[in-house]
């Protein structure tokens, strides 16, 4: 009687890791300001107008809108 041999299937090989690569525009695009240079910025506003209470909003939003046009 002839002998049977079982073939296995061969494991497969693990396939590559895809590593996305930055375009041009993807590299020279600006980081966004941090939370804390932002607050760093809105409390020298604050400062600057003698701590007075009740714009926080407004240096904070100042504070952003003048860290996103220092990066582009």
């Amino acid at each position: 009687m002839a002998e049977t041999v079982k073939k296995t299937k061969a494991t497969a090989k693990p396939g590559k890791t895809s590593t996305k690569k930055k375009t041009v525009a993807q590299a020279a695009e600006p980081a966004l300001p941090s939370n804390e240079e932002i607050k760093q910025l809105a409390e020298k506003y604050w400062a600057a107008r003698g701590y007075e209470d009740g714009y926080a909003e407004q240096d904070w939003l100042r504070a952003e809108r003048e860290l996103l046009q220092r990066a582009s």
